[in-house]
């Protein structure tokens, strides 16, 4: 028997679950005491039961210490089995030591949850030069595509789209997004100055001249990428772009401007967010 157990800000995502597979959902009683230390109670039974801790960790440094006592807490209580169900996997960037005395913190991440779960599930993590989970987590992995809703909700929402690619990065998977929908794609040339410094321009844009430019990207935290995007595609006599994000993160002010410099912006629920209308919690059960 399955059970599902949503860390605060997931309960929709996990009832969903529950719903979805038939399984029962549980509740966790987390809160901060003075200190802001974290307090955890599992206020379900477990016993025997193969249970899904549910937390999206766009935001994982305050999460991090309730998750972990969490899963701890449900293997001491007779769990059968703890996974994780984590849409948004964080601290997957930082793969390489690029300055001298840097943390590898994306490996270093990976040993802390394996040591707590028996398994993980997350959508699209953002991979560079770790080209499979499984290089540095030591517990099963399962990676959730969202590229079929992404395309779903393109052909359903957009005429004429032509699908764009933030950086040569993302070809594969773009072109994996254009192709279920039936549009064509183009891959933007970004040059990144900074966290929050890109140039971009848009070889060969000029050929696509009636279509709508929809931007596509795993993942948004700063938006500078698409912002300067969409500035381009204004530059160049094109509509304002319809910007599609897997993982809305959406740092400090990111959101209101990139709405400002699109006709629309959607995002997945991997992240709970007031742009998440395309759904791929189905996904993770499928």
């Amino acid at each position: 028997m399955t059970i599902y157990i949503p860390l605060p800000g997931n309960e929709a995502m996990a009832s969903e679950l529950a719903s979805l597979t038939s399984s029962e959902l549980g509740a966790l009683e987390l809160r901060r005491f003075p200190d802001e230390e974290t307090y955890v109670r599992i206020a379900s039974d477990v016993s025997g039961k193969a249970v899904e801790l549910v937390c999206t960790l766009a935001r994982p440094d305050p999460q991090l210490p309730g998750l972990l006592f969490a899963a701890y807490t449900a293997r001491e209580l007779g769990a059968s089995s703890v996974g994780l169900i984590a849409p948004y996997l964080a601290y997957m960037r930082q793969d390489k030591r690029f300055s001298d005395g840097e943390s590898v913190s994306s490996r270093h991440f990976a040993r802390l949850l394996s040591g707590a779960f028996d398994r993980i599930v997350t959508v699209d993590p953002h991979l560079h030069r770790i080209h499979d989970l499984d290089e540095v987590f030591s517990i099963n992995t399962k990676v959730v595509h969202a590229a079929p809703a992404l395309a779903d909700w393109i052909k359903a929402h957009v005429d004429k789209p032509l699908i764009i690619g933030p950086d040569s990065e993302s070809e594969q998977w773009v072109s994996d997004v254009a192709e279920r929908a039936g549009a064509p794609h183009l891959v933007l040339s970004k040059v990144r100055h900074g966290d929050r410094d890109v140039e971009v321009t848009a070889p060969g844009l000029e050929n696509w001249a009636g279509h709508q430019p929809v931007l596509v990207d795993d993942i948004a935290s700063s938006g500078r990428t698409m912002i300067e995007a969409a500035q381009h595609f204004e530059t160049a006599g094109f509509p304002k772009p319809v910007c599609v994000v897997v993982h809305p993160l959406f740092a400090d002010d990111a959101y209101t401007a990139l709405r400002s410099m699109s006709s629309r912006v959607v995002s997945t629920n991997a992240i709970s967010h007031p742009s998440a209308d395309i759904l791929i919690t189905h996904l993770l059960v499928s």
